[in-house]
């Protein structure tokens, strides 16, 4: 028989294309995911990932394989579901955008707290991708992430913000109104490796013929923002990121921004659920709306 968490370590490598990033979702170090997904092969007498390349793919088997792993945590959680609809006090299940800034969270969920029946908040970060996986294997009851249309759940559209660039306060630049890519031909820029819109700042760089040094690459937000207020380099950071350590300036001819959504269950929710998602509804517009 089957452990369910060589499963969880099977779909944690599957939504995050990488070893090192499963197992960090997992919370475990690589070495004890890679012996879980090796007994999982073991076990299937069959191999589940190609790792010839710096990204992991599923193999042929790995595909097949993948629906009915999906189908089986799916019928776990239904069955915690279950055994959840009958507790005193709710547990809601809330997932976070990553790349949502931590005042801003603490912001909401303590207002939630105070505004909400009482409920067990279990809060999960992730990835846009891990999130909307997360509601697919019903392990999330919500989630705010960014909205890309209505999803057919009845998903709500909250507010957006602008990206824009941050440098410290005592910057040459930092009396500038905006900035172009050529005032940035010179300075060292700070990689944020889980930015939604990475890709396009890379091109909005090259298409003006401009090569910034890049000094230091993380996928923590925080850690971002603070080596900005060191000195260590800029960045490109949804404007709610910025905070008084730095200054922040529109970049011209970058007009991106996100806007965020509420992502509704897709399934038919417990009646505990549906007691406690009113209000979190109406708190999340009105917080984000």
């Amino acid at each position: 028989m089957i452990d369910l968490y060589l499963l969880r370590y099977f779909l944690a490598v599957v939504e995050t294309g990488s070893f090192t990033r499963a197992a960090e979702r997992a919370f475990v170090t690589q070495p004890t995911l890679s012996s879980g997904i090796k007994k999982l092969e073991a076990e299937l007498g069959t191999t589940l990932f190609d790792r010839s390349s710096k990204r992991v793919f599923l193999t042929d088997a790995g595909i097949r394989f993948l629906p009915r792993a999906k189908a089986i945590l799916h019928e776990c959680n239904l069955a915690v579901e279950a055994v959840r609809a009958v507790e005193e006090v709710p547990v809601l299940r809330l997932g976070l955008l990553g790349t949502l800034g931590n005042r801003q969270v603490e912001a909401f969920v303590a207002g939630y707290r105070e505004r909400g029946p009482k409920v067990t908040l279990e809060i999960y970060d992730g990835t846009e991708q891990e999130l909307l996986n997360r509601l697919d294997d019903r392990s999330l009851d919500y989630a705010i992430s960014i909205w890309r249309g209505d999803d057919g759940h009845g998903a709500i559209r909250l507010g957006g913000e602008p990206y824009v660039f941050i440098l410290p306060r005592d910057h040459k630049l930092a009396e500038r109104e905006k900035l172009s890519a050529t005032d940035l031909v010179e300075e060292r820029m700070i990689v944020r490796s889980r930015c939604e819109v990475l890709s396009e700042t890379s091109r909005y760089f090259t298409d003006h013929n401009v090569r910034p040094r890049l000094v230091y690459r993380t996928p923590n937000d925080s850690r971002a923002v603070a080596m900005v207020a060191a000195g260590v380099g800029g960045t490109v950071v949804p404007f709610s990121l910025a905070d008084e350590r730095v200054v922040a300036k529109p970049l011209e001819g970058f007009a991106y921004r996100r806007d965020l959504a509420l992502l509704k269950p897709r399934y038919q929710p417990t009646p505990a659920i549906e007691r406690v998602a009113g209000v979190l509804e109406r708190w999340v517009t009105d917080f984000w709306g």
